[in-house]
C-alpha cells in the first residue's frame, strides 16, 4: 500500500504544481496588459482581473500539496475563466490575436 500512496501523493504534487504554474501564468499575463485595454474589450478593469488572479495564485501556492479541495478548485476556476474569456478579448484588441493581421483586403 505504500507504493499507491506514494504514487497518489506524486500525481496529487504534480497537479498541483501545475495549478499554480497555470495561476501564476493568468497573473503575469493580467499584469502585462493595459488598463484601458480591459475596457476597450469589454471586460472587468484590470485591478479586477489582478485581483482575481492574485488570490488565484496565492491560494494555488498555499494549497500546492492539496489542490483538490474547495478553494484549490475556486482559484484553478478563476484563473481558467480570464485565460479561456478575457486573455483572447485582451489579444484581439491589442492586435495580437488570432485574425489580426491584416492584408490589403482584411484579416487573413
Amino acid at each position: 500500500m505504500n507504493l499507491i500512496g506514494s504514487a497518489q501523493s506524486t500525481v496529487t504534487l504534480i497537479l498541483g504544481v501545475a495549478a499554480l504554474a497555470l495561476e501564476v501564468f493568468a497573473f503575469i499575463d493580467a499584469l502585462r496588459h493595459r488598463p484601458d485595454a480591459y475596457v476597450a474589450a469589454g471586460k472587468r478593469t484590470k485591478q479586477f482581473w489582478l485581483i482575481v488572479t492574485g488570490i488565484a495564485a496565492l491560494v494555488g501556492f498555499v494549497f500546492v500539496f492539496s489542490p483538490l479541495n474547495l478553494l484549490g478548485i475556486l482559484a484553478v476556476v478563476g484563473a481558467a475563466i480570464y485565460l479561456a474569456d478575457v486573455r483572447p478579448a485582451l489579444q484581439q484588441v491589442s492586435g495580437r490575436g488570432r485574425g489580426s493581421s491584416q492584408g490589403p483586403y482584411g484579416p487573413w
